[in-house]
């Protein structure tokens, strides 16, 4: 089956920037941004698909294939950005003059929403506590090992089942560098993967989560972000971001979880977005001391 649903993009949209954070970077197997558009191969609730958005005229084309494509581009304004709500940022921008100007700067850049919870989760679990090119060269294994061929005329692979992850021993994710602690918080949310897809917004999700051992705020804020579109989520814990919004802010070189939320709390309803934005303007706060090592679990 292929479906076609044509777009109207808000003015000054930046496609690229609006759709990439949904993959992983330099390659993901699930999908891809090329000359041609944006392909992402997806478990939706019908069945498989590969959804295309390609810029055309002035409008955002939309196509699906296979047996979920309707429910995929049914779901491509939001994929897009285009439910991205912006209307109330500029004024609580205007409370700091950098934030200010990375608003205006990246004004056309907005926040997908995939609608789908398990592949985010699965990403998320993964970039726990490891570097990014740890957690990316984990994620490709995983996605291969479970990888089955995503309907379409590229050549992607669906996102892990939920079902065949919950099926596999922990062992089984040595080898990819992955281990038992992160595996064992996958396997969890694997096993309710159904519950979490069935919450009905960001914050019941969250809830759920949370209650999960292995899975804490950080871990939350970066599934819910772009499953839900939720601009308000906050990477508590992570190890860069409250030092980048203390410095950014305040010109602190280093902060802490309390200090990043007292900061962002006048841009509430956006606070995960202004970190992004923070990210988009390449802002970071000095560094010290020596690089996080990069290391290989499965030779251990």
């Amino acid at each position: 089956m292929t479906v076609t649903r044509r777009l109207s993009p808000p003015e000054r949209y930046a496609f690229g920037p609006s759709v990439r954070p949904l993959l992983v970077p330099k390659h993901d197997p699930c999908g891809l941004v090329r000359q041609d558009g944006f392909w992402l191969a997806m478990r939706t609730p019908e069945g498989p698909a590969t959804l295309h958005l390609a810029r055309s005229a002035g409008e955002l084309v939309a196509t699906g294939h296979g047996p979920g494509a309707r429910w995929a581009v049914d779901r491509a304004d939001a994929v897009a950005g285009l439910r991205d709500d912006v209307s109330g940022l500029p004024a609580l921008a205007a409370r700091h003059p950098l934030v200010e100007r990375l608003a205006k700067t990246f004004s056309g850049v907005r926040l997908p929403a995939t609608g789908r919870v398990f592949p985010r989760l699965l990403r998320a679990i993964l970039e726990q506590k490891v570097t990014g090119k740890e957690a990316h060269r984990s994620y490709r294994a995983v996605c291969r090992h479970f990888g089955e061929p995503a309907p379409g005329p590229v050549e992607l692979l669906l996102p892990p089942d939920p079902a065949a992850v919950a099926a596999t021993p922990y062992w089984v994710f040595h080898p990819f560098g992955v281990e038992q602690r992160r595996t064992q918080a996958l396997l969890r949310a694997a096993q309710i993967a159904d519950r979490l897809e069935a919450c009905a917004d960001a914050a019941e999700l969250t809830a759920r989560m949370t209650a999960l051992p292995g899975i804490g705020p950080w871990t939350a804020a970066e599934t819910v972000r772009l499953s839900h579109g939720d601009a308000d989520a906050v990477s508590v814990g992570d190890f860069h971001i409250p030092n980048t919004v203390a410095y950014a802010l305040a010109g602190e070189a280093r902060g802490t979880d309390e200090r990043m939320l007292e900061l962002l709390e006048p841009f509430r309803g956006h606070r995960g977005r202004i970190c992004d934005l923070l990210a988009l303007g390449g802002i970071s706060a000095p560094k010290f001391g020596p690089r996080m090592p990069l290391r290989s679990f499965s030779r251990f």
